[in-house]
């Protein structure tokens, strides 16, 4: 009997302890199910920078769908101006900073972004009137070019071209100051002058093929222009387009009649020379004697490496292809009045980055 009761306790105790430890169990996993599961720091941190984009659309969307007031971003292209100052002697004017300026587009102050004066590389256009009328000049003027050839940094580029009825490239553009002085041995004196044309086709050279953003066209003729099939309205719109600063060397003929330069028409043609010069943020020159073109290379050359570049963003609406005038003023404050010279203007890209409208005219 004692032995049938002994092993009745045991039996009780062992089965009390069986549920005493699955109750455990249960409360255990009762506990673990309500606690959400976590995850590292890392992989936390990382599911917020993948929500934070979804979050930003969903607002983005919950305001178009409710129709309130949305917020539009238009990219705006940063515009840059070549501004040569100078004195009223025609002295360069160096030491201005950006509060020295104010630039006006469509009649609009703008907010000057900076205003710097470090040495730009240029994409440089040689074009040489080689008609029958420049025979005397050429070997002149052939010198007067490799002046400005040798005045060339590492980093600039220059092309050559001769233009009689049709305007050639003799040499595209390159670096190599020994191929460009070798290319203005195969020009030579022949027919008659299409200068006009000859302006837009290099003009739409400099623009396409110019690898730096300051370009230039250093036009070299005496002006007496009978072939030409474009008409002043399109030049000027061309060089506005193409955005090249235009430096011309004219030699004047006055006792010529009936030339581009000869009689009255002299005058109006020295004007329309002067304001594609102008208008495009170079200068015209107009040597009494050949003998004065080297320092007039000199000039021009100095002329390109003396120049602001003041930038800014445009805050006024700007349409895709259509024409901002712009204009810039200079106010040192010491009563000097000073004298800025850039282009008048720009037209907006396209999607490209290439102005609209080009001339239709091209190199042989």
């Amino acid at each position: 009997m004692r032995h049938r009761e002994q092993v009745r306790v045991i039996v009780v105790v062992a089965l009390v302890c069986v549920c005493f430890e699955l109750t455990i169990r249960l409360t255990t996993a009762q506990d673990s199910s309500r606690r959400a599961p976590s995850k590292p720091a890392k992989e936390q941190k990382g599911d917020q920078k993948k929500s934070a984009p979804r979050r930003q659309e969903s607002q983005s969307e919950r305001r178009s769908q409710d129709g309130a007031e949305e917020s539009i971003k238009i990219p705006t292209e940063m515009v840059q101006l070549d501004v040569k100052v100078t004195d009223q002697s025609g002295r360069a004017v160096f030491g201005l900073t950006k509060d020295d300026f104010t630039v006006y587009e469509d009649k609009v102050s703008q907010n000057i972004e900076s205003v710097s004066r470090e040495e730009t590389p240029v994409s440089m256009g040689l074009v040489i009137d080689t008609s029958s009328s420049m025979r005397p000049k050429l070997y002149t003027v052939s010198e007067a070019a490799i002046h400005l050839i040798k005045q060339m940094r590492p980093a600039d580029e220059t092309f050559l071209v001769q233009f009689k009825t049709e305007a050639e490239l003799v040499q595209e553009f390159t670096s190599d100051q020994r191929d460009l002085q070798e290319a203005l041995r195969k020009i030579y004196a022949s027919g008659g002058t299409a200068l006009l044309d000859a302006i837009i086709a290099t003009a739409d050279h400099a623009q396409e093929k110019g690898r730096r953003r300051r370009k230039a066209l250093v036009v070299i003729t005496d002006g007496l222009d009978k072939n030409s099939s474009a008409k002043e309205k399109k030049v000027i719109e061309v060089m506005k387009e193409d955005e090249v600063q235009v430096y011309l060397v004219g030699f004047i003929d006055e006792d010529a009649p009936g030339g581009f330069f000869g009689g009255s028409p002299a005058k109006k043609a020295k004007e329309l020379l002067i304001r594609l010069a102008e208008d495009s943020g170079g200068r015209a020159f107009f040597p009494a004697d050949v003998n004065e073109t080297p320092a007039i290379a000199a000039q021009i050359s100095k002329d390109l490496r003396t120049q602001y570049v003041v930038s800014y963003y445009p805050n006024n609406d700007r349409r895709e292809g259509s024409f901002h005038t712009v204009r810039v003023v200079v106010n040192h404050g010491d009563n000097r009045k000073l004298i800025a010279r850039t282009r008048q203007g720009y037209y907006t890209h396209n999607d490209k980055g290439a102005p609209q409208g080009a001339g239709e005219k091209r190199l042989q």
